[in-house]
């Protein structure tokens, strides 16, 4: 199985790379066109802020490319953000994959949410064994809010999507390598898709 994670200059790409050789598997880092397109699943992730992330993405073309990948891909963090219609983040627009504009936490709360919250109300093979209200690791200032893809919810002052999904695309808010032997379950089913 080729994978491949996407290196735009915006990732948290080494622990990924990490988790997913736990779990028995090789990744590959790459933002060369071919090379994703051939890649039996692509992992998108991010960190950092959103209109210089996609602005990596348009200087090297990847804009054009991840919204019409056939395989699986999974968005994590910045990256489901960035498939998103838009972002208020410096008022970024996005890839327009998942059809919901990102907002930001409420300034009541503290922000970013950085820790441990659970998942609950998941629908998707991507939770396959995994139970609802376990405990997933975030860190965010931004939020998608509760639409027709959203798989799973978490809650921080409002409900909010955790996880969504459209065709082949999956998104999670949460680092699923950063979330223990959860996040790997999720990592493991998200490989094991066909």
């Amino acid at each position: 199985m080729k994978i491949v994670i996407i290196n735009y200059g915006a990732g948290n790409i080494q622990s990924i790379k990490f988790a997913i050789q736990r779990l028995g598997h090789q990744a590959v880092l790459s933002n060369d066109e071919a090379e994703i397109r051939a890649a039996d699943k692509v992992i998108f992730p991010g960190v950092g802020e959103a209109s210089s992330a996609m602005q990596k993405l348009r200087d090297s073309g990847l804009d054009q490319v991840i919204p019409t990948l056939k395989q699986p891909v999974l968005g994590i963090c910045l990256g489901m953000q960035l498939m998103c219609n838009a972002s208020e983040e410096g008022n970024t627009e996005g890839l327009g994959i998942f059809d919901v504009d990102v907002v930001r936490f409420s300034n009541q709360l503290k922000v970013p949410q950085i820790g441990w919250n659970q998942i609950t109300d998941l629908k998707s093979p991507l939770f396959q064994e995994v139970a609802d209200n376990e405990h997933i690791y975030l860190v965010h200032s931004y939020y998608a809010p509760m639409v027709k893809e959203t798989i799973a919810e978490a809650e921080y002052g409002v409900r909010y999507s955790a996880a969504l999904h459209c065709n082949n695309f999956y998104g999670t808010q949460f680092h699923p390598e950063k979330s223990s032997t959860v996040g790997e379950r999720i990592l493991n089913n998200f490989l094991m898709m066909v």
